[in-house]
């Protein structure tokens, strides 16, 4: 019998969660009788993460964003799976690009995703009806998504056409998926040193295409200094044609604010590549062989198991959680299409609203979150809002002092 303590345990708080985890637990054991299943609330903490390695306080498993592999690789403080993986059902499936964000300098394997997203283009349908443009085929290119906008704002009635976020790291975070779908980039790695990069051609066409919905077309409206609930608000109340957004964004509006699926879509990122994110496993560098082992095995049967769709779905289905939603595409081939199948059997959202997302998303380059992304958000928050809310602000000069400021904090990268 081995033990093998894990976190990412989901809190009292959401029942719906945290029931499906325990019965996932007995189901396990059930299945693997050698295996004890040691489950703890929480995340990775990166202000108590090296301290609870040091002190043998780490759980053998634990829970990581996408921003977090590169630097504990380099550290070493994940354990090296590679070895664990062979025999292990559909890790080979696992898209190449998120299981890239796990695999070391060395070419070795130190986690599993479990999670994914990509940021898009959450838009009303109904608006786009009332202006005059086809809700099956929402705009593919930033031009695109102006006019869209220009006509939505036509409405008038209060309608804006596009809204986005400016404070509270959530205009660094949209910015930084603007470069990225411009072809630019947030940072760059030069000599094993970050360096900032968003000083370019890509940076002042983002900042320019937002300053002419903002001050030209007029059809991003006045109020400006939004987060992300300020705009979920203004989706929700049915006044809002677009914002950037992924999949999961809709959930949360329908629930909130009593709307249907069916008046909402999401369209895959503008341009040639959107940022994308998500979670997944790692491992204890302290924890003995067996421990490993069997963790590799809990993280495969639970998370990467398309052979338990079907069941989990139905699941889902009878305690009314959506099921159709372009979430968490974690797979590629074969296995991919067997879990879309089931979803598609079973399907409670209209998954034709979210086909253009699914169908361009695959050929846009996913990009992670450049390192010490919140302090670099603190950063481009201020561009954001100084581009929203002053129609003369100096694109160079915000961009220059960002630079140096950014350069700052990626100095401190390790």
């Amino acid at each position: 019998m081995v033990t093998v303590s894990v976190n990412g345990m989901p809190p009292k708080t959401q029942p719906v969660d945290r029931k499906y985890f325990e019965e996932d637990i007995k189901e396990f054991e059930k299945q693997f009788p050698k295996i004890k299943i040691d489950a703890r609330e929480g995340f990775m903490d990166p202000k108590v993460f090296s301290a609870k390695l040091a002190g043998g306080q780490l759980e053998d498993v634990y829970y990581v964003y996408f921003t977090d592999p590169a630097g504990l690789i380099q550290r070493r403080q994940g354990a090296d799976i590679t070895p664990y993986l062979k025999d292990v059902p559909y890790v080979k499936d696992v898209k190449p690009e998120l299981q890239k964000v796990f695999t070391g300098p060395d070419g070795k394997i130190y986690g599993l995703p479990n999670g994914q997203y990509s940021l898009g283009l959450v838009y009303n349908r109904e608006l786009f009806r009332k202006a005059g443009l086809d809700p099956d085929k929402p705009p593919a290119t930033w031009d695109e998504v102006r006019t869209a906008a220009k006509r939505i704002s036509a409405l008038g009635d209060g309608t804006v056409g596009y809204a986005d976020f400016s404070k509270n790291n959530q205009g660094g975070w949209h910015l930084t998926s603007w470069l990225y779908s411009m072809g630019g980039d947030v940072a760059t790695q030069q000599d094993g040193r970050w360096k900032a990069a968003f000083n370019s051609e890509a940076g002042k066409k983002s900042l320019q295409a937002l300053h002419d919905m903002r001050w030209t077309d007029r059809s991003m409206g006045t109020r400006q200094l939004l987060e992300i609930a300020d705009v979920q608000k203004m989706m929700g109340s049915g006044k809002l044609g677009m914002y950037m957004a992924g999949p999961d964004n809709v959930p949360t509006i329908v629930k909130q604010f009593e709307r249907k699926y069916s008046e909402f879509g999401t369209a895959a990122m503008p341009g040639s590549a959107t940022l994308g994110g998500g979670n997944g496993f790692m491992f204890n560098p302290k924890a003995s062989p067996e421990k490993i082992k069997a963790g590799v095995q809990w993280i495969q049967w639970k998370y990467l198991n398309p052979d338990r769709e079907e069941f989990v779905t139905k699941r889902s289905v009878k305690d009314g959680v959506p099921i159709g939603l372009p979430l968490d595409l974690l797979y590629s081939g074969a296995a991919m299409e067997k879990v879309d199948a089931v979803h598609a059997a079973h399907a409670t959202v209209p998954q034709k609203n979210f086909a253009q997302f699914v169908e361009r998303n695959a050929k846009l380059t996913q990009k992670v979150e450049p390192p010490n992304a919140q302090q670099i958000y603190t950063v481009l928050d201020g561009v954001m809002q100084a581009v929203l809310t002053k129609r003369d602000a100096d694109f160079d000069q915000l961009l220059a002092t960002a630079e140096k400021k950014v350069n700052a904090v990626l100095a401190t990268v390790k």
